[in-house]
């Protein structure tokens, strides 16, 4: 079992940049991917990008591709999601969430308590 905990989230004007954490601790943690999800208000969750354990395999998803870059520091158990170019339409509670099978997009099984973006415009 993996557990996740989000960071990195707050206000930041519209064309802004935004660099979200998401921290993980239990056992195993090199068998599990990890993604980020958004959910805004009345929306569905939605997946946004997916990194395999190793790094090697990054998948992004069609509305934020060239804008947001995922990446991971294995010796800081850490996934960031760097976001550029931020748009008041990705203003959302950002969730990381955990799986042992990469999949694109990510289908995860363990979830963090996410964290707030708002973009104003």
């Amino acid at each position: 079992q993996v557990q996740l905990v989000e960071s990195g989230g707050g206000l930041v004007q519209a064309g802004g940049s935004l660099k979200l954490s998401c921290v993980t601790s239990g056992r195993n943690l090199s068998m599990y991917a990890i993604g980020w999800f958004r959910q805004a208000p009345g929306e569905e969750r939605e997946f946004v990008a997916v990194i395999s354990w190793s790094g090697g395999r990054t998948y992004d998803a069609d509305s934020v591709k060239g804008r947001f870059s995922i990446s991971r520091d294995n010796a800081k158990n850490t996934v960031y999601l760097q976001k550029t170019s931020l748009e008041p339409e990705d203003t959302a509670l950002y969730y990381c969430g955990g799986s042992r099978v990469y999949l694109e997009p990510l289908r995860a099984n363990y979830w963090g308590q996410g964290t707030q973006v708002t973009v104003s415009s």
